[in-house]
């Protein structure tokens, strides 16, 4: 066994990761997912993974879907989401790496996310994910892990996470900056192939997630996210931005480039679009509407 000496806090390379598999304090978390088919993640993971990897499937893991009026993908209780880290073997001092199919959008970030919630500052995605894993021909297993048992114990950090509340005012420019990270044909509202109602919250700007990858599937450099970021910022400090996208899973790629061009203090509106239209009051803006006025 190896002794770590080395915290990875925002992304991890394949080659990296590879050097590293034997270290005692790793541990490995497959998020992959599909929303078209939500259990072809964790068929993907019986089929091949990378050796030490346990799975973490969104819905049954990594969310709370009990909790109404919360959008698509329900942030989990703290207690339930420790209690699968403790299930899965991982200790609150462990290097953790998460990773995905590929860009990290589902669900990998939202791993990052949930333990960065939680204080565990030593988290890192895969950057590229078992694609970019399997293309450089790094070992994968079909064999499941079986990791021994811990204690995880804590809280969330409540003040990493926005509410509704704090939004309705945001397009009288008041803070905070809202950013929306799904696709622009759909922050537009000109299609919306999953909610019930298409739009955005009113006074949002757009920066897709997809703007933060290369064409591989791995983030870009951090001194060029840095400067698209600023340049989206305009100004705004990151404490004074809070993200969001569909459900609250792709925010949380947007979250951790923002982190990773070292402009960290950003916060997640978890219920995001499908919480926000949860309650018919809610006003809704559209490109189009906004040319109206």
């Amino acid at each position: 066994m190896t002794i770590n000496q080395t915290s990875w806090t925002t992304l991890i390379s394949a080659e990296a990761l590879a050097d590293t598999l034997d270290q005692d304090d790793l541990a490995i978390i497959d998020a992959r997912f599909g929303l078209a088919d939500p259990e072809q993640g964790e068929r993907d993971y019986c089929a091949a993974h990378i050796p030490g990897a346990v799975y973490a499937h969104l819905d049954s893991d990594l969310s709370d879907h009990l909790r109404q009026g919360h959008g698509r993908h329900p942030l989990p209780r703290a207690r339930d989401f420790t209690d699968r880290l403790g299930g899965w073997g991982i200790a609150p001092n462990q290097q953790v790496v998460v990773y995905d199919a590929r860009d990290g959008a589902m669900a990998a970030a939202r791993v990052w996310h949930l333990l960065r919630l939680l204080g565990h500052k030593r988290v890192a995605v895969l950057d590229g994910g078992f694609a970019r894993w399997t293309t450089l021909g790094l070992p994968t297993t079909a064999e499941i892990t079986q990791r021994e048992p811990t204690c995880y114990s804590g809280e969330f950090d409540d003040s990493m996470l926005a509410q509704a509340s704090e939004l309705a005012d945001s397009h009288a420019g008041q803070t905070p900056l809202l950013i929306d990270a799904r696709a622009p044909e759909r922050y537009r509202g000109e299609v919306e192939p999953i909610d019930r109602l298409a739009g955005h919250v009113p006074g949002a700007i757009n920066h897709s997630y997809a703007l933060n990858l290369q064409t591989d599937g791995r983030f870009r450099s951090a001194d060029e996210l840095a400067i698209a970021y600023r340049e989206r910022l305009d100004g705004v400090e990151p404490e004074r931005v809070v993200l969001m996208c569909g459900s609250g899973v792709t925010a949380c790629h947007d979250l951790l480039a923002m982190e990773h061009a070292g402009l960290p203090g950003a916060r997640l509106y978890a219920d995001s679009w499908s919480g926000w239209i949860s309650d018919p009051s809610r006003p809704i803006a559209t490109a189009a509407a906004d040319r109206q006025e």
